[in-house]
Formats: structure tokens, C-alpha cells, sequence
């Protein structure tokens, strides 16, 4: 059993329920999900797109290796129609590995821990809710620290509900 970090995203559709039934079908065909983040609200990075993001991530156990994991994820973003254009753009879902337990590969379809984490305000403030001030596999920085050097300027929030 390993521990895998996950970051889920979307800007398309239904934002929530596209979240909602990502870690649905992660906990079906991955494993149990033993931490959750907040849901926070971002501007496209990368790319123009009226639409805002969601994110949230996510610490779940897994026995699938990192291949295996990678491949069901690829299935569930399929399943929740997510298409790949080849280019970044607009998505229902994005589902992505950015730590499984203690390793760092680099093949032509897995890098790991993800290779622009530290770039990236919208998933650093949400791992910090649940790795707190441990430092990060591999990278060997709190998340803290990162944030903190982090030259992304996004507006990001925590996301409300609309009920």
C-alpha cells in the first residue's frame, strides 16, 4: 500500500459534480481517499479562458504502482469526458499525480513528484491543507516553503457553494 497525492481540476460543465464524481471513482478503482483539501477557485494557468477552475487535493492509498495509477486515472478523466487536444486548454476534469509516496520517476509518460508543482499557486495552497508543514516527499521543502517562493500571482480563493 502506497500514498498517493492527487490534484483534481476542472473549469468545464459542472465544476463540483465533475470534483464530487472524480473521488468517487477514485475510491472505486484506486483506492481509499484519507484526506481532502477545501476546494479553491482559480483563473486558467497557462492559457486564456473565461472559465475559472476548481481544484482540490487529495491523499489516497493505493495499491496500484504508479503506471497502474496513471492509467486509471486517464480512464476516469475519460469517463468524465474529459478530451486531450495535445495542447492545454479548457477541461471538465484533470486528474494528476503529484506525489506517490517517497519516489521520483521520470519516463516519457510519468514524471513524479509533478514537475511544475512549484510553479503552480492554485495546487500548492491546496496541499498545504493536508501535508501541513511536513516537508514533501522528495522535494524535500514544506509546502510552506514553496509557497512562499512560489512566483505565481494568481487570484485564488476557497471556493463557496452556490445553494
Amino acid at each position: 500500500m502506497e500514498e498517493a497525492i492527487l490534484l483534481l481540476g476542472g473549469n468545464l460543465g459542472n465544476r463540483e459534480l465533475a470534483l464530487a464524481q472524480a473521488m468517487k471513482k477514485i475510491e472505486e478503482r484506486v483506492g481509499e481517499i484519507t484526506a481532502h483539501s477545501s476546494i479553491y477557485e482559480s483563473e486558467p494557468w497557462g492559457f486564456e479562458d473565461k472559465n475559472q477552475f476548481l481544484n482540490q487535493a487529495i491523499k489516497v492509498n493505493t495499491e496500484l504502482n504508479p503506471q497502474q495509477l496513471l492509467e486509471q486515472l486517464l480512464k476516469i478523466e475519460q469517463s468524465l469526458g474529459r478530451v486531450r487536444t495535445g495542447k492545454v486548454s479548457a477541461r471538465t476534469i484533470d486528474l494528476d499525480i503529484l506525489f506517490y509516496g517517497n519516489e521520483k520517476i521520470n519516463t516519457d509518460t510519468l514524471t513524479i513528484p509533478h514537475p511544475r508543482i512549484h510553479e503552480r499557486l492554485f495546487a500548492l495552497l491546496p496541499l498545504a491543507e493536508i501535508t501541513s508543514n511536513t516537508n514533501l516527499p522528495v522535494l524535500k521543502n514544506t509546502t510552506e516553503e514553496l509557497i512562499k517562493v512560489c512566483q505565481d500571482k494568481s487570484k485564488i480563493t476557497i471556493f463557496n457553494f452556490k445553494r
